[in-house]
């Protein structure tokens, strides 16, 4: 898949997360498996990216310990 249209389904999704909140479990499942597919592509991780990818995890660690 070329970079471009990795980037075009990454931003289909975030638009998708804040149109759909009650689906933005399954929407941040689809991100991470984007997110993956660049490093299977050997593709850099842009910035903006890289960052969201560590929000999620610190979401989730958070969501982790309160249950």
């Amino acid at each position: 898949m070329a970079f471009e249209d990795l980037q075009a389904e990454i931003a289909s999704l975030l638009i998708r997360m804040n149109e759909q909140p009650e689906d933005i479990h399954e929407m941040e499942l689809l991100l991470r498996e984007k997110l993956n597919e660049f490093r299977a592509l050997g593709l850099p991780l842009p910035q903006d990216l890289a960052d969201l990818e560590t929000m999620l995890d610190e979401k989730f660690a958070e969501r982790g310990s309160s249950e």
